[in-house]
């Protein structure tokens, strides 16, 4: 009964991965969804997507049966990483997460220049943050398939 955390960069796979998942018969939850996450404005001013904390909460504690894997990339998840038996992060170049953001067809966002830099500025300075934190690290340039077993073994099964 693992609960599995899969963060990482826009284009790294998480939502093609929580599908295969899902149909492999496991439970997943993609927090891109207003159901768990929330517009808030920081001290700054600058708009930002955080988990609804409370949705979380209740997500993980209320998990009773059979493995869970969530996945997202917010600034408040760390807060959450005590109720995960892993957090695994998914990682590849620059040139395969553009590539495969210009590729999708069921998300628009990285499609506009600005959105792409805010990618590559993401890499450089969000990505080793969840280096540094992640129990975990998969290689996301690998084949679905392999990125798929390698979580499920993680979660025992």
């Amino acid at each position: 009964m693992a609960k599995v955390l899969v963060t990482g960069m826009s284009g790294t796979g998480k939502s093609t991965a929580l599908r295969m998942l899902a149909a492999r018969g496991h439970r997943t939850v993609d927090t891109d969804s207003d159901r768990w996450s929330r517009w808030v404005t920081l001290a700054d001013g600058s708009p930002d997507w955080v988990w609804r904390e409370d949705a979380i909460a209740d997500l993980l504690t209320g998990h009773r049966a059979g493995h869970l894997f969530v996945a997202g990339c917010r600034s408040n998840q760390g807060r959450f990483y005590p109720s995960f038996d892993h957090v695994v992060l998914l990682s590849a170049p620059a040139e395969v997460l553009l590539a495969r953001i210009a590729d999708r067809t069921d998300n628009p966002y990285g499609k506009r220049a600005e959105e792409r830099a805010e990618i590559l500025r993401n890499l450089a300075e969000v990505e080793p943050l969840l280096r540094a934190t992640a129990t975990v690290e998969v290689d996301a340039s690998a084949p679905v398939e392999s990125v798929v077993g390698h979580l499920e073994r993680l979660a025992g099964g």
